[in-house]
């Protein structure tokens, strides 16, 4: 019986980490999509920018429970959503983003010598994230910022509907076994 409930368990751990992964190719948790951020993102979804935080997430077993955990300390204020106070150093990182997005506007030369910015769509979309990066830093020390919940894990109808599942399917094995061994 040990064995039985350790294999459900080991099943139930390998489905949920998957389907939680998979959250973040859905940009949503499971049917409730993540709303967008304020933040331009050229590099796809706010939370896959770097993939750091999907891969950090680890799962473990113990006795007669799961556990899902992240080693970033951002992960729960993902996941849950809240607030943070605005520091000195993220006012710092917000400059810099300022000054790098600025930075890469395009620029030419006219006639005259005269350094003029072309006027491209790329160049309004990266002015407008500049403006973006420099509300943010013009922030002061101590003010609050809102983080939206985008969760990825959780108890959801269907995390419920795949643990039924993985169970239904274990219990169908165990009688498979229990009739094979009663008929011999």
């Amino acid at each position: 019986m040990q064995d039985f409930i350790k294999n459900i368990l080991s099943d139930i751990r390998i489905d949920l980490t998957d389907e939680f992964d998979k959250n973040f190719e859905r940009k949503a948790f499971f049917d409730k999509a993540w709303e967008n951020s304020k933040i331009s993102n050229h590099k796809g979804s706010l939370m896959m920018r770097t993939g750091k935080l999907r891969r950090s997430i680890r799962s473990r077993e113990n006795k007669n429970q799961i556990t899902w955990s992240s080693s970033l300390p951002y992960a729960s204020l993902q996941n849950e959503g809240g607030e943070i106070i605005v520091t000195e150093r993220m006012k710092r990182f917000f400059w810099a983003m300022f000054f790098k997005s600025d930075g890469a506007i395009t620029m030419k030369r006219d006639k005259d010598q005269q350094v003029v910015t072309r006027d491209t769509i790329r160049n309004k979309r990266l002015t407008g994230e500049a403006a973006m990066w420099r509300a943010l830093a013009l922030q002061k020390v101590g003010a609050k910022m809102k983080v939206k919940q985008r969760q990825f894990i959780g108890d959801h109808p269907q995390v419920r509907q795949r643990i039924e599942h993985v169970i239904d399917r274990n219990m169908k094995e165990l009688e498979k076994e229990i009739f094979n061994k009663l008929k011999r």
